[in-house]
């Protein structure tokens, strides 16, 4: 059992009842949309930046950047974009830009803004996210995108001309993309002096970013700040008396309480990733399948960024009558977004970052506590409708300790896609590209290495005609990127494009839980296994797919496959084949021949090998570290091929590699002789 949760004053234990809400004579809540009964504009005029819009109008008329800081709920994602629709800012062809660091957060806000317009999604309101645009050019005037949609757009436009406004959402978050984007934009708004920035978070070093672009002193400062009351909503928080050992088991035993003793409302629980969202879904959902009362039925969601968006957006959806909805996400779900009927929130108190290790060449996915802007904003996801509550799994000292803000990406992470990307839009030198948090010296030399030895760029650090132009116009990583432009020469393009696409859906094998289910679907996966590795399993579970097509539901269900997952393969296939059909690389199938498939692998990502040390483990050929095969690889129960080339690697206890393939050693020093040649080990 867990802990009694604390208020932060120290009061008396656990979940006093709020009754702010409920109708005393009947007992039952009111729907938690307080304004729901008005009209839209009713509700728009209710929101705290309503008041402020003049505000905001004014300073966009005096300054270029404006840097906006509102509290959680205040509207800014949604309102902001329609108060300059409303002033003027999308006439004569231009249209307002907003970037979101997430998909879903552009895909949801773009559908509620659309709404509120009373227009269709995709035409006076649109979005654009990897693979998906649902925009129209000649009559799309706000347009919600992710972040590396807009630099993608900066390569066919630099000074971004179709473009009156734009604006920056949750920049606390300080993603790559958010970084490379204040440092280009800051160039393009000297050349464009009519573009206006506003730069939009909840929490954020106004300061600092005002700063960012006021730093040439000589001349008239170009930003400005304006600060925004937020939250509609009290909301109350709850510490854990003592730590909490097992957070996975503690959130789903939080949850049950809440359910057992609070008020009718939604529950949202934070956890770090994806194992850990399934693993408590599961839970909830065993525990909910016991429950007797029609009144008392859950309603569990998972939300992740690997979800397809059909999936994702089911949690937006009012909960219907007499149930409760959980909602159990990662870090996703922190920002941009409102799920609709939230009061109570569950903060595990943990995240999942990506760092980069020069030393080993590995760029890892680890858990790690959260910072104390981050606590906030998991916090402010409830009180957006009716008064909520926050469970914190940790204490409030342990709060304290924690790191005010998160590290920016860009500090933290592998930086060859960045750079492709930065050279791509002719920025040459990048040690003196304006970064607001400049990156470590040994990740930029790192990154440069790489993409000399993928070929992108030349001795003098210029991208390479065509293959580096042709690698940065792919909205993938240089090693995928360059794998697809080599499976021409190497007589697979059509493998190889199926193969990066199922690579870029989540998992195309469903895992049940326990039981017959489970053995089932182990059964059903090795019909599919390869040798040669996960990637060529993959590829043959994907051409029988294909023959399938006329039964294609019922068949990935007696087989335990993940039909939209599949199906999303199938779209992101066509797109990858038009790209390379507009770069001249032959389309054409190897007929069957994985020696042919596995060498343009190894022609592609040979920086990721590992060798089979007489230790057992596997060693990296850079940096020389220890690493194991993953239990979801085809090759984890099989005798263990001597070389392997890895996709991806997971940090837990131990560092493991997913997405295999077997190889032959020498391919490397044939493919790559840049890169490896054979010398003598004294394993001593």
């Amino acid at each position: 059992m867990i802990g009694k949760f604390l208020k932060p004053s120290g009061g008396d234990c656990l979940w006093e009842e709020d009754k702010t809400d409920v109708d005393q004579t009947s007992g039952t809540a009111f729907v938690f949309n307080a304004n729901v009964s008005l009209s839209v504009d009713q509700q728009k005029q209710r929101l705290p930046i309503f008041e402020s819009r003049l505000h905001i109008l004014y300073l966009l008329e005096q300054y270029q950047v404006l840097v906006l800081v509102g509290e959680t709920g205040c509207g800014k994602s949604t309102q902001v974009p329609q108060i300059l629709y409303e002033a003027g800012w999308c006439e004569n062809g231009r249209m307002v830009g907003i970037t979101e660091p997430r998909r879903v957060g552009a895909t949801s806000l773009a559908k509620r803004v659309a709404e509120e317009m009373h227009s269709h999604l995709g035409q006076l309101v649109g979005y654009a996210i990897r693979f998906d645009d649902a925009s129209d050019p000649s009559t799309t005037k706000i347009k919600y995108m992710t972040e590396g949609i807009l630099l993608r757009e900066m390569m066919s436009d630099p000074l971004l001309r179709k473009y009156s406004v734009i604006m920056l959402d949750e920049v606390h978050e300080r993603t790559l993309l958010t970084d490379i984007l204040l440092g280009l934009l800051k160039k393009i708004l000297r050349k464009r002096k009519d573009l206006k920035l506003i730069v939009a978070s909840a929490t954020v070093d106004a300061e600092e970013l005002r700063d960012f672009f006021n730093q040439n002193k000589k001349k008239k400062e170009m930003a400005s700040i304006i600060s925004i009351e937020g939250r509609l909503y009290s909301i109350s928080v709850f510490y854990s008396k003592e730590p909490v050992p097992n957070y996975v088991k503690g959130c789903v035993e939080t949850a049950i309480k809440v359910h057992e003793h609070e008020l009718p409302g939604d529950i949202l629980i934070f956890l770090p990733g994806k194992e850990e969202v399934d693993t408590a879904v599961e839970m909830l959902r065993e525990h909910g399948n016991q429950i007797k009362r029609s009144d008392k039925k859950l309603l569990v969601l998972p939300l992740y960024g690997s979800l397809p968006n059909s999936e994702q957006l089911k949690v937006f959806r009012y909960t219907p009558r007499g149930l409760r909805k959980i909602v159990v996400a990662t870090n996703i779900a922190e920002t941009s977004v409102t799920i609709p009927g939230i009061a109570y929130v569950i903060d595990c108190g943990f995240q999942k970052l990506k760092w980069f290790n020069p030393e080993s060449q590995t760029d890892a996915l680890i858990t790690v506590p959260i910072s104390q802007a981050s606590a906030d904003q998991r916090a402010g996801r409830s009180g957006r409708e009716r008064p909520g509550k926050v469970f914190r799994l940790y204490t409030e000292s342990a709060y304290s300790e924690l790191s005010e803000a998160t590290p920016p990406e860009m500090q933290r992470t592998e930086l060859s896609s960045a750079i492709l990307q930065l050279k791509a839009l002719g920025i040459s030198n990048i040690l003196r590209f304006p970064f607001p948090s400049p990156p470590p010296a040994k990740n930029v030399l790192s990154a440069l290495e790489l993409l000399f030895a993928l070929g992108a760029l030349d001795e003098r650090g210029n991208l390479t005609e065509p293959t580096g132009l042709q690698m940065a116009e792919f909205p993938l990583p240089p090693l995928y990127s360059k794998a697809l432009l080599v499976s021409g020469d190497m007589g697979c393009s059509e493998e190889m494009a199926s193969i990066i696409a199922l690579m870029q859906v989540q998992n195309i094998f469903t895992r049940p839980q326990g039981g017959q289910a489970s053995i089932k679907a182990k059964v059903e996966k090795r019909k599919f296994e390869v040798e040669e590795g996960d990637l060529l399993t993959y590829l043959n579970t994907y051409n029988s797919y294909v023959k399938h097509l006329e039964d294609e539901k019922e068949w990935c269900h007696k087989r335990f496959l993940n039909y939209k997952a599949l199906r999303r393969s199938t779209e992101l296939r066509e797109r990858i084949l038009r790209l390379l059909r507009k770069m001249d690389v032959p389309i054409v199938s190897c007929k069957g021949n994985s020696v042919k498939i596995c060498r343009c692998i190894a022609a592609s990502f040979y920086p990721n090998a590992a060798y089979l040390h007489p230790s057992g483990v596997y060693r990296s050929v850079r940096g020389q570290q220890d690493f194991y095969i993953h239990p979801t690889s085809v090759l984890y129960n099989v005798q263990q091929p001597q070389w392997i080339l890895y996709c991806e690697l997971l940090h837990t206890d131990k560092i493991y590699m997913n997405e295999l393939t077997a190889i032959d050693p020498a391919w490397l020093e044939e493919l790559a002789p840049h890169f490896y040649h054979k010398t003598s080990v004294d394993y001593g």
